[in-house]
């Protein structure tokens, strides 16, 4: 399931910007595209996340699918920037309503078969791994495909002329996400079997997702465990911002040219998917090995910001050594971010209860985008060389100090988290 959600995403990574421009639009317009899915993204986080402790997680994964489903459509075949813009809320609305309820629906289901002592982080890392893996095996096909069939003689002419303009090559990779995702949302409806949970009413849910939403907020403000993991993901988003806004240059100054940087830079956020991938893989390994899930959070962020040292480190030098330094800190960042996540996943369910879960994961997900989108605006206004990576390397040993020290048992009594469990669909349908 993760890795069908995050397969059509990651077809539109590589072509995305070439595909507006090519349209026409001009970098000021193409920035404000992305504003608009960022805002609403990060509007609609608790909002959604809310709705899905509330109505259940199956609808929501279903109304994110039909989202990216219309999203892409219109990204694929839209001309004006209204149609663009459109598109791009609609890919927002569906990236906030997708963080949780997958996540959710997995530790629910594992729970009410096992109980509330099964092993999760196994179950997390696989996930995490295959949405890894599908960003990476999307980034290379997205970027691939266009220039693949570019090579037949007259296609893209064609394409055009029979299509009005419409169909471009660049099209192409969104137009085949459209496919992925209405199997995506086929998936979802006939096979996703969801734990039993009172029907709500939608009386219930005007009630319900406001409180759920004041519960996941005062989240941070009660709990040691869970203001660690929501800062920790405030420094993995700007640790991802920092490497995502500078790498680009980089690589065209190692290329010569924009266009070789840019095929450059597909090829290393391939690499850095794999190694999100892998460092998710290897999670329940680093545990054990670590000694507590706690540890291997320290762990993982403390690689991630070796990792953007070296970057920072190399960024004035030139020669295979630096390059290969440089390379192995790129991957090293993201090996390390995949190796936490995991761990921070189970050591946050631990923590809550069903009815605020996804509200949890959503409130997660907002630290790392504000700070993330803070940290970017930090990083443009560096000069350029070693400061602004040792921004996202200090944000990361930040984050990994805070689990230097020890937290309250994770299976402490339930009752002792009353604000949680307050909003749960049976007190709400009525």
């Amino acid at each position: 399931m993760s890795f069908l959600f995050w397969l059509p995403l990651g077809l539109t990574i590589a072509p995305l910007v070439l595909l507006f421009t090519e349209r026409g639009m001009t970098l000021v317009a193409v920035a404000g595209f992305f504003a608009a899915h960022a805002l609403t993204a990060a509007a609609l986080e608790l909002p959604t996340g809310g709705l899905s402790d509330v109505i259940g997680r199956r609808p929501v994964l279903a109304a994110a699918g039909l989202l990216n489903l219309a999203a892409l459509t219109l990204l694929g075949l839209g001309t004006a920037a209204w149609v663009l813009t459109l598109g791009m809320v609609l890919m927002g609305a569906a990236r906030a309503l997708s963080s949780g309820p997958a996540e959710s629906w997995y530790v629910d289901t594992v729970q009410a078969q096992s109980g509330p002592d099964a092993e999760l982080r196994a179950g997390l890392a696989r996930g995490s791994a295959a949405s890894s893996a599908a960003l990476a095996v999307g980034t290379l096909l997205g970027g691939a495909l266009p220039w693949l069939l570019g090579l037949v003689p007259g296609l893209g002419t064609d394409l055009r002329t029979y299509t009005s303009g419409l169909v471009l090559l660049l099209s192409v990779p969104a137009l085949l996400g459209v496919v992925v995702e209405l199997v995506f949302v086929l998936y979802v409806l006939g096979s996703l079997p969801e734990p039993s949970r009172a029907q709500a009413t939608p009386r219930g849910v005007l009630r319900g997702v406001p409180a759920t939403i004041a519960d996941g907020l005062r989240l941070g403000t009660r709990d040691v465990l869970i203001r660690r993991i929501l800062l920790s993901a405030g420094a993995a988003g700007t640790a991802l911002a920092t490497i995502e806004l500078l790498t680009p240059g980089r690589a065209a100054e190692l290329t010569g040219a924009a266009d070789s940087g840019a095929v450059l830079f597909a090829g290393l956020a391939s690499a850095g998917f794999v190694c999100s991938a892998l460092g998710s893989h290897l999670a329940p390994f680093v545990a054990r090995l670590a000694g507590s899930g706690e540890r291997a959070v320290l762990t993982g962020l403390a690689a991630g910001a070796t990792g953007l040292l070296l970057l920072g480190a190399t960024v004035t030098s030139s020669g295979a050594v630096p390059v290969a330094l440089a390379a192995g800190g790129y991957g090293l960042v993201y090996l390390g971010l995949g190796a936490a996540g995991p761990s921070e996943s189970e050591l946050l369910h631990r923590r809550v209860g069903a009815s605020g879960r996804a509200t949890a994961l959503s409130v997660q997900s907002l630290s790392l985008q504000l700070v993330g989108a803070a940290a970017g605006l930090a990083v443009g206004v560096l000069p350029a060389g070693p400061l602004p990576w040792l921004l996202g390397a200090v944000a990361l040993l930040v984050g990994a100090l805070l689990w230097t020290r020890g937290a309250a048992p994770a299976d402490e009594p339930r009752e002792r988290r009353p604000a949680v469990e307050a909003a749960s669909p049976a007190s709400l349908a009525g």
